[in-house]
């Protein structure tokens, strides 16, 4: 089982395949796989999010770490570890989906925009986070953020969004 530190260390890059459905999965994730991936992230607003997490973390669990992105609720973090998914990013800080996450053995990365929301996703046992919408905030809030975090909390501007897969 791949840890996130090594995930990240192999390839410094999540791939977010916003949108992609069931039946394109396996070749899009040996494709990324191929290229070097270690982290595949399948939104939970794309179809059948569940059932491509089930089919990449099959195919390429043991190489890669595999889970869902937006989640937004506990409910939905039990459904991405069913699927086998092993991540969990969420566009928020819900302390809820921290917890739950975190009682499965999962990779969490809740989304932060303030240090109030930063130090409560930490004390809720995160320690990776996500500076989510970063092209709103910038790298100076993100410079100054650092500041005050403890040392050992990663934070992880989330870039523009591609296009979605078919647009």
């Amino acid at each position: 089982m791949l840890a996130f530190r090594n995930a990240l260390a192999a390839c410094p890059l999540v791939a977010i395949l916003r949108g992609i459905r069931p039946e394109e999965c396996i070749g899009i994730g040996t494709a990324l796989v191929g290229a070097g991936f270690t982290i595949i992230e399948v939104p939970l607003n794309s179809p059948e999010p569940f059932r491509s997490i089930e089919l990449l973390a099959r195919a390429h669990g043991s190489d890669c770490l595999i889970g869902a992105g937006t989640v937004l609720h506990a409910n939905e973090v039990d459904s991405t570890h069913q699927a086998g998914g092993r991540l969990v990013v969420a566009p928020n800080c819900d302390v809820a989906v921290i917890e739950r996450a975190l009682q499965f053995g999962m990779q969490v990365m809740p989304g932060i925009g303030t240090a109030t929301e930063a130090f409560t996703a930490i004390h809720a046992g995160a320690t990776q986070l996500k500076l989510f919408p970063a092209v709103t905030y910038g790298p100076q809030h993100l410079r100054a953020m650092k500041a005050v975090l403890p040392r050992a909390v990663q934070v992880f501007p989330e870039r523009q969004p591609m296009p979605a897969l078919g647009s």
